[in-house]
């Protein structure tokens, strides 16, 4: 199936030809930070004038390279609606990591894609966005960890990552050796098999489909070099991809949790007044309206929320602990995106700001964010505290 280059030996050691389906595929392993990679995309594209460009991209990262100013159309009170405050900032971090990279090393991250894109303009050939959607799988990782790996990966993104405002040496090799994706999951593609299978070995499956499935006899890919081994081993397989395009099915469990926390929550106040009386279940109530209150005012405060977004989050916080259906972030965020509605200007700065840890918090975007989530986690916090005190009470 795969074959040497003896009809092009102008081309990279670095492009790989895979012959199937009556088409020629040359796939073109790239570090995803490297000048080199740029020259070796644009040499082997203008070398073979293929009738399709395929790049590892899907749509929401084309959109974003090739849109830079997509940041202004962002309704910031419609994401907090919506749910989705928490993966922007998810979202904002990666970005913010990868630009810090790019100015260190002289080249954008993607550089290589843009250049696929630009020369598939030039020679009027098609473009195909061979990559799985991002979010799903993001999603599709996340969802198929268990409690105890989510926060490993979530201590290992704020400790190794993203909080380090300078990037050395050795991140910097492994960068240019490792997919852009899978990087920042080093330590959980090593650790967790399940892990390196959703992020890995399904796009490698889902890459192989879409260029068996691009139009034209000849096709270039533009592809991470850690991507190649895979795409030549699926690329002869009919695989189905709707498998790998769902998301995970949500745990009944969680649900139940979600509702029995309040519930037990509420049976102990009650048991304590029968236990205690009047006396001892007035002062469970304060302690779980100060404990909750404070700690998610303390959240909302270390994002440098408005006074009245610390006093919102000290207020629903006690309320939404018991209601799982509403968070006390979604309450603080709205609040904070009201009195401190960001401008078109702002939304501009955005990309801009969030290279930094001060922009992070200084840019008003991104400070909402930063309020969802820290009054969010603060509100959890004081669910357990002030949980544990009343049971400690009561038993």
């Amino acid at each position: 199936m795969t074959s040497p280059l003896d009809n092009n030996p102008a081309l990279s050691e670095a492009v790989r030809h895979i012959s199937i389906l009556n088409k020629d595929i040359y796939l073109v392993g790239t570090a995803h930070v490297s000048q080199k990679s740029v020259t070796e995309v644009k040499e082997t594209i203008q070398a073979l004038k293929p009738d399709t460009v395929a790049v590892e991209l899907c749509p929401p990262r084309y959109q974003a390279m090739t849109r830079p100013d997509h940041w202004r159309q962002m309704d910031i009170v419609k994401v907090i609606k919506e749910k989705k405050a928490l993966f922007l900032l998810a979202q904002l971090i990666l970005s913010a990591f990868y630009r810090r990279l790019g100015q260190q090393l002289g080249v954008q991250p993607g550089a290589e894609m843009m250049a696929g894109i630009a020369e598939a303009e030039a020679i009027d050939a098609e473009l195909v966005l061979a990559d799985r959607p991002i979010d799903i799988t993001l999603k599709r990782v996340w969802g198929y960890l268990g409690w105890w790996q989510k926060l490993k990966m979530i201590f290992h993104l704020l400790s190794g990552v993203i909080f380090s405002e300078e990037i050395d040496q050795e991140m910097v090799e492994e960068m240019l050796e490792k997919d852009q994706l899978e990087t920042l999951l080093t330590e959980f593609t090593a650790g967790f098999p399940e892990v390196k299978t959703r992020l890995i070995d399904e796009r490698d499956i889902y890459l192989a489909q879409k260029l068996r499935q691009a139009p034209g006899p000849c096709i270039v890919a533009v592809v991470g070099a850690g991507h190649i081994e895979g795409i030549v081993r699926e690329i002869e397989k009919e695989t189905p991809l709707d498998p790998i395009l769902e998301l995970p099915p949500k745990s009944p469990w969680m649900n139940i949790i979600k509702w029995a926390i309040p519930g037990l929550i509420i049976a102990m106040i009650i048991v304590g007044f029968f236990q205690g009386g009047g006396q001892h279940t007035m002062e469970s109530i304060y302690i779980w309206l100060l404990v909750n209150g404070i700690l998610a005012a303390l959240g909302a405060a270390a994002a440098c929320g408005h006074p009245l977004t610390i006093l919102s989050a000290f207020l629903a916080a006690p309320l939404t602990s018991l209601n799982p259906l509403i968070a006390a972030g979604f309450v603080s965020g709205m609040v904070q995106a009201t009195v401190k509605k960001p401008t078109v200007a702002d939304l501009e700065d955005l990309p801009v700001a969030i290279s930094t840890i001060k922009g992070f918090w200084h840019n008003p975007v991104s400070r909402i964010l930063l309020v969802v989530a820290l009054s969010n986690l603060g509100s959890a916090v004081g669910t357990f505290v002030s949980g544990s005190w009343i049971a400690a009470r009561l038993f």
